[in-house]
C-alpha cells in the first residue's frame, strides 16, 4: 500500500490519459497509457493501463515508480514508498 499523497498522482495520470512508463519491484517495465484505478478480485488497489497488447491491471503494492512520457503540469517521475 502506498499513501494518499502518492496514490493521488496514479489518480492524476487517469483523470488526464497521461502516458507513462511503469517500473514494478521486480524490475518489470510497462508503458502505455493510464486508463483509470480500480480493485483487484483481492480487493487490492490497482490501475488500469492501455498497453500496445491490450489493458492491464497492475496492483498499485507492485509499483517501484512512474514516469510521465508527455510533458505536464503535474509530474515528470514519482518513486512509490511502499507502506505496510
Amino acid at each position: 500500500m502506498m499513501s494518499c499523497s502518492q496514490y493521488d498522482y496514479i489518480e492524476i495520470a487517469c483523470l488526464y490519459h497521461l502516458p507513462v512508463r511503469l517500473k514494478l519491484l521486480n524490475g518489470t517495465i510497462v508503458e502505455g497509457t493510464a486508463v483509470d484505478t480500480t480493485y483487484t478480485t483481492e480487493r487490492k488497489e490497482a490501475i488500469v493501463i492501455a498497453t500496445s497488447s491490450g489493458h492491464e491491471t497492475l496492483p498499485t503494492e507492485s509499483l517501484h515508480s512512474m514516469q510521465a512520457l508527455a510533458a505536464n503540469p503535474h509530474f515528470d517521475q514519482v518513486t512509490f514508498t511502499q507502506i505496510a
